[in-house]
């Protein structure tokens, strides 16, 4: 009997509720990825990357589980430690492999390059003002990081979160600053996934009820040569002035490249629909897990989700003061509403400008002209992940 009992008390101190008795900050984790659950199920806030981040998230502290070690990654050199991760390592370290050595996001990108259509951007060329413009909030908030004491790589990784592009932000941080890496990503994603919420008053408070009522002509036909060149050119220009940015902006181009040749219509669905779906899958995952609570729950993650939200507004608001300026210079013909969707959460932005520009004038239809700078803020954001990483790498 004394050996049963004895089995038992070594049961339960071995088990999970000891540790989470330990330490409480495992349980306020699992309520926080149950919250995230929640959001991504039942409110559909980016259920696609948010549920398996979520997930990630609880599997990682879940005290003993011991899903992923990332110790194997923040070396002193920077450089995983494969050998450990090979010999000792579970299924999120061999994941967790693909985010730590870039590969992720550049194949999230070939994928959304495969459902991006670029014609409303080369239809109106000055679009790509407006989502050059929304990059303000990435800038800004790399000064005001360092303000607050983060490094300058750090400042670059949570100053990226303005371009509201996940992957761009994911690949950013694993190249300057991976022991943020669950942080920003979980901030990045749940900006992203408040996008309804978080602009409508920013471009109203922007802007005059006359100027959100303002109807833009349609924009002309667009060839399927200007479309076949446009990829090809982008990739060109932008690769030799920025050559750290051709990662991902080359993987854009050429889920593009496929879908607009129409020569590959079965890679470009592979691209598109099964290697994206796997990828995410893993991306989100691996991610997830490394946000265990007890490098989580600091000070430092609370500024770095403050920082995203400034990061975030200003991007918006770049955008959307730009195109007032344009709105000036065209004696009214441009309707400042579109310049928020400079920023790239494709097409959510968009269809916010759309839903704002649409209530203040029932005969406003701005989707498609929002469109130009909601693509062109997916290129801005590639843009400026080069340049971050080019300066601080």
């Amino acid at each position: 009997m004394e050996g049963f009992l004895g089995a038992i008390r070594g049961i339960a101190q071995e088990s999970g509720f000891n540790g989470l008795f330990e330490d409480p900050r495992y349980l306020i984790m699992i309520c926080v990825a149950c919250v995230l659950l929640y959001l991504a199920i039942v409110k559909q806030f980016e259920p696609l990357l948010l549920l398996p981040i979520a997930f990630g998230m609880l599997l990682a502290n879940l005290p003993g589980a011991g899903i992923i070690h990332m110790e194997y990654f923040l070396t002193e050199s920077g450089h995983p430690d494969f050998m450990q991760v090979l010999n000792n390592g579970g299924l999120a370290d061999m994941l967790y492999l693909g985010v730590k050595l870039g590969i992720y996001p550049p194949l999230i990108f070939l994928g959304i390059g495969t459902m991006t259509d670029f014609s409303p951007l080369i239809s109106n060329p000055a679009s790509l003002l407006l989502g050059a413009a929304a990059q303000l909030g990435i800038f800004f908030t790399y000064w005001g990081a360092k303000m607050l004491g983060f490094t300058g790589a750090e400042a670059g990784s949570i100053g990226i979160i303005g371009g509201a592009d996940g992957p761009t932000a994911i690949f950013v941080t694993t190249k300057l600053a991976p022991h943020l890496l669950g942080a920003i990503a979980v901030a990045a994603y749940s900006y992203m996934a408040l996008v309804p919420i978080i602009q409508p008053p920013i471009m109203r408070a922007l802007t005059t009820h006359k100027e959100r009522s303002i109807v833009m002509t349609q924009l002309r036909p667009v060839s399927k040569t200007e479309k076949v060149i446009f990829p090809i050119m982008c990739t060109i220009l932008i690769s030799l002035i920025l050559p750290t940015a051709a990662p991902l902006v080359g993987m854009l181009m050429l889920g593009n490249l496929m879908k607009e040749s129409g020569v590959v219509d079965r890679i470009c669905k592979t691209a598109g629909n099964e290697l994206m779906n796997i990828i995410t899958i893993f991306l989100g995952l691996s991610v997830g897990c490394t946000t265990s609570g007890d490098t989580f729950l600091t000070w430092q993650t609370v500024k770095i989700i403050g920082l995203g939200l400034v990061a975030f507004s200003f991007g918006t608001s770049g955008g959307v003061m730009l195109g007032k300026l344009m709105c000036v210079l065209t004696k009214g013909k441009v309707n400042p509403l579109i310049g928020a969707a400079g920023v790239s959460a494709v097409p959510m932005a968009a269809r916010v400008a759309q839903k704002v520009g649409q209530k203040e004038n029932p005969q406003n239809f701005l989707l498609m002209h929002a469109m130009g700078p909601n693509v062109a803020g997916v290129i801005g954001s590639a843009v400026a992940a080069g340049i971050l990483i080019n300066m601080l790498g």
